[in-house]
């Protein structure tokens, strides 16, 4: 009853309006929460990855689905639910389908260079963060 009642109150903090600073509303492609081999593909086609990353990526979800949640350390987490997470956002995904081309640093979204620039990032990480290629 204990994890119920801990989950309700971890659910009911998180779903709360953030009061403490700031948000960023930017555009971005996101795929429906959850995880199997069609959403692999999915983000796989996304990122125009070659056929041999594909198929790389989905030995490691294949592998990765024989796995268990480890249990030692004497910590009692409740079990993640992989259903419940989303495994892809690009903000810079329609910018680049628009003009077939890569993105470049001048495609990042200004509202989120706002909020770069107010937590100090420095631009390889702004580059790292947006998928921009270095």
């Amino acid at each position: 009853m204990e994890n119920k009642n801990s989950n309700e109150y971890v659910r009911s903090i998180a779903e709360q309006k953030y009061e403490f600073g700031f948000t960023t509303d930017v555009h971005t492609d996101i795929i429906e929460k959850g995880l199997n081999e069609d959403v692999v593909r999915l983000i796989s086609e996304k990122k125009g990855e070659p056929e041999w990353m594909l198929e790389f990526r989905l030995k490691a979800f294949r592998y990765w689905q024989t796995l268990t949640q480890p249990s030692w350390g004497h910590v009692h987490l409740p079990e993640i639910d992989y259903q419940e997470i989303s495994y892809y956002a690009d903000p810079l995904a329609k910018k680049r389908r628009e003009e077939g081309r890569e993105a470049t640093v001048d495609d990042i979204d200004p509202e989120l260079m706002k909020t770069f620039d107010k937590l100090g990032i420095p631009l390889e990480e702004r580059l790292a963060l947006s998928g921009i290629p270095n």
